[in-house]
């Protein structure tokens, strides 16, 4: 059966150079997540001047650094393609958390974006 579950999440970057650390929180009913894909409204922001750490439940999925430019998908890439795929990891708690770090770099000047995580994964029922 395929995934059932999709969520976004988002968080803004106002400042260039800017670290933002959020945690959000996954439904109760997801027991499984599978992919992740990272976008923003200004693209090339975040491919050319982001990168994160990404952890579940404390767990380190990236490590710090790891740049955004390897999570995210271009149109070229058939739409049940796009999201990274992690397997079939246990929510436990379902807490995820994104320490983001924007990179001040000459070639692209800073432009206030918003960064979006998808998540993807399956609820209890079809677990």
């Amino acid at each position: 059966m395929k995934p059932v579950y999709f969520k976004r999440f988002d968080f803004d970057v106002t400042s260039s150079g800017q670290s933002v650390s959020k945690d959000f929180e996954l439904e109760k009913d997801v027991v499984i997540i599978t992919g992740l894909l990272l976008t923003a409204n200004a693209d090339d922001q975040l491919y050319f001047r982001g990168s994160q750490r990404i952890s579940l439940n404390g767990t380190e999925l990236f490590p710090e650094g790891y740049e955004s430019k390897l999570l995210m998908s271009g149109l070229g890439v058939a739409p049940n393609n796009r999201y990274y795929s992690i397997g079939r990891l246990q929510t436990i708690n379902g807490k995820l958390r994104i320490e983001y770090q924007d990179t001040d770099i000459t070639a692209l000047p800073f432009a206030a974006y918003r960064v979006s995580v998808y998540v993807r994964g399956l609820k209890k029922e079809l677990a």
